[in-house]
């Protein structure tokens, strides 16, 4: 295979790579250094090695984001077979059997497979929705001080700025089918209903309590990542900027307050 086509080729496997997320730490698998390696060979034959922070991390989660990853590479116009393994994790024979041979969750964990992942999928991407909800309307009420929580009731997505942020919540915006149009208001639950004013400052609390999770546990598996490969060091792209690193702690910026009745992560 000539050279130029092998590195157009590892090229596209990067950015197919890239759609593939771990979901719970709302991050592509590619930022966070997961992709050990990728291997092209003439014919369309491709094989991607996957590693994780540790051995014990979550089977369901481990064979979301290896899944997921096979599926974008089969994708792509020019692979043929698609090899997918998990390296040194306690379930890795496992799982690496199940994508072989394409069983399926359950077909791959049998009686250990309790529920479909898709109910897994869709509780952490409503979590990541909420977290970006938050980072954006955290920005929102810094840029004008003059702007209360209540006013946050009428922000539609047309007023937020062209920026990263915002565009992060309109990616998950789409992935629970919630309205992207610049009409549509920010502040809503999973359903896309607004909530009214007076439970905003309670809901975007329990919002914050989201975001600094998933960040905390992104922060948190990066290093034991590179504990337990140093190499993988290089493999990890530096988190986005976080606005966060002056601001006030949760309890000045959203008042303590009982935590919401109903889950809405």
């Amino acid at each position: 295979m000539p050279a130029r086509t092998a590195a157009a080729r590892e090229q596209s496997v990067r950015a197919a790579l890239d759609t593939v997320y771990d979901p719970e730490l709302d991050e592509p698998i590619t930022d966070l250094g997961f992709v050990r390696s990728v291997t092209t060979a003439p014919g369309g034959k491709l094989t991607v090695h996957l590693r994780l922070p540790t051995s014990f991390c979550s089977p369901n989660f481990a064979y979301l984001m290896a899944s997921d990853a096979k599926d974008a590479l089969t994708a792509l116009p020019w692979t043929r077979e698609v090899v997918v393994l998990l390296d040194d994790h306690h379930d890795s024979d496992l799982i690496n059997r199940g994508l072989a041979a394409d069983a399926g969750y359950r077909g791959t964990f049998g009686a250990e497979a309790e529920k479909d992942l898709e109910a897994l999928r869709l509780t952490f991407r409503r979590k990541a929705h909420a977290a970006a909800m938050e980072r954006v309307l955290t920005l929102v009420l810094r840029a004008d001080p003059g702007l209360t929580e209540e006013d946050l009731h009428g922000v539609v997505l047309g007023d937020l700025p062209d920026t990263a942020t915002t565009h992060a919540l309109l990616r998950r915006r789409e992935a629970l089918g919630l309205g992207t149009a610049p009409t549509d208001p920010v502040l809503v639950d999973e359903e896309g209903r607004r909530y009214p004013p007076g439970e905003i400052p309670l809901r975007l609390r329990f919002a914050r309590s989201i975001r600094v999770s998933i960040d905390g546990n992104a922060h948190f598996c990066r290093g034991l990542l590179r504990t337990r490969y140093p190499q993988s060091a290089a493999d990890q792209s530096p988190r986005a900027a976080e606005p966060y690193a002056a601001e006030p702690c949760a309890e000045q910026l959203f008042p303590l307050a009982a935590p919401p009745k109903e889950n809405v992560s």
